[in-house]
């Protein structure tokens, strides 16, 4: 197509810093849309070229000598519409059925494009252009796949949380997992964590979602069968005292309310699962026990009493996961000035030394003794001697 290769020599003429290629001529075209993005590392520059399906995101770096002719092929037969932009100038392509091609060219001061495309350079597993149901239901996604401005701050912790995932599955190639769910809630976190195993990780798990309230469950049940998630369906039920008899590979916790996160601490170690993720929340049990007379300057401020109790909460339970053999770790789920409640315990079924276990637990003991506590996780698990 002459006039294409015509537009695309009056388009490179400039220095092109992004391109979309969007619009398929037809179902049979493989990608939704094809993205553009000029790279700049100490090394020098590249093109980078992100091929984007209902599923997955494919990537190719092109050296900037030859992209004019890595978007020709992209585009040939494919597509009806390109947008591209340079600093100072945005072009709009639009190619018509008969293979007619209009370009238009306006001068625009696109230094936030440019910005904005270095703000988003960061990997992310959940991409823009993906089409995830439980995202633009959430209302992060557009139909499209696109991110509305509004939500940008949860997209990122949504994509935060699963690369804390991530990270510890990429250890082992796992073929299946049962994952278990407690105080799902409105579960649309559930419902991309599916996604993310079924669809990107190519797992075949099987997911069951908790939750007290009887009209969240029948919802949450009802959308999993719309989405066709075959293997994830939701339980009524407390966390306490909750009964599964077979294996269970994965726990996660988000936000159960005080001493429900220590429930589920307590049955996944329990089922002897091999990871466990949790984001505690509301940790009113050691502000109410707290008394420490030698050191009574942190209970006579109420606010700094309420969030050294909070810390001293998770800390415990890192260390009495690490004494049931967890490699544990505290991490920061999302920046603090969103939500104080930014603490995620991850922990992984490990070889942790006698040495290292038995020290953990000196140091719960020399805590329960200066603040005079008395820890829910603490008594579940010693009464079954798994500590």
């Amino acid at each position: 197509m002459e006039e294409l290769k015509k537009a695309l020599d009056e388009i490179f003429k400039d220095d092109i810093i992004k391109i979309v290629i969007s619009n398929k001529l037809n179902k049979e075209v493989k990608y939704n849309k094809i993205a553009v993005n000029l790279k700049e590392t100490n090394k020098g520059s590249f093109y980078q070229i992100e091929k984007f399906t209902d599923k997955q995101v494919f990537h190719e770096n092109v050296n900037i000598e030859i992209i004019k002719e890595k978007v020709y092929e992209c585009l040939n037969g494919a597509y009806k519409q390109l947008s591209a932009w340079s600093d100072n100038c945005t072009y709009d392509m639009k190619i018509s059925k008969k293979g007619k091609v209009f370009l238009g060219k306006k001068k625009s001061d696109n230094s936030k494009v440019a910005k904005k495309g270095h703000n988003k350079e960061k990997n992310y597993i959940l991409k823009e252009g993906m089409i995830i149901e439980p995202l633009i239901d959430l209302g992060v996604f557009t139909k499209e796949g696109k991110v509305i401005n509004s939500k940008y701050d949860k997209y990122k912790q949504i994509n935060r949380f699963i690369e804390i995932i991530d990270d510890e599955i990429k250890k082992n190639d796992y073929k299946e997992l049962t994952i278990l769910d407690f105080g799902c809630g409105k579960s649309y976190l559930t419902f991309v964590l599916y996604y993310y195993f079924v669809k990107i990780k190519n797992i075949n798990v099987k997911m069951i979602g908790l939750d007290l309230k009887e009209d969240v469950i029948k919802k949450c049940n009802e959308i999993a069968q719309r989405y066709k998630y075959d293997n994830l369906h939701f339980e009524l039920g407390d966390i306490n005292g909750f009964k599964y008899n077979n294996k269970v590979d994965m726990v996660i916790t988000l936000h159960a309310c005080d001493t429900a996160t220590d429930y589920a601490l307590y049955n996944a170690v329990k089922w002897n699962s091999k990871m466990i993720f949790s984001v505690p929340c509301c940790q009113h049990e050691f502000n109410a026990q707290m008394k420490a007379d030698e050191l009574s300057i942190l209970t006579k401020y109420g606010i700094v009493q309420e969030r050294i109790a909070a810390l001293m909460t998770d800390s415990v339970r890192a260390n009495l996961l690490e004494c049931a053999g967890y490699k544990t770790q505290l991490l920061e789920f999302i920046d603090i000035s969103h939500s104080p409640k930014n603490i995620l315990i991850r922990a992984s079924k490990s070889n942790v030394s006698k040495e290292k276990r038995e020290k953990s637990l000196k140091e719960v003991n020399n805590l329960i003794e200066t603040f005079n506590f008395n820890p829910t996780l603490f008594k579940l698990l010693k009464n079954d001697n798994l500590i």
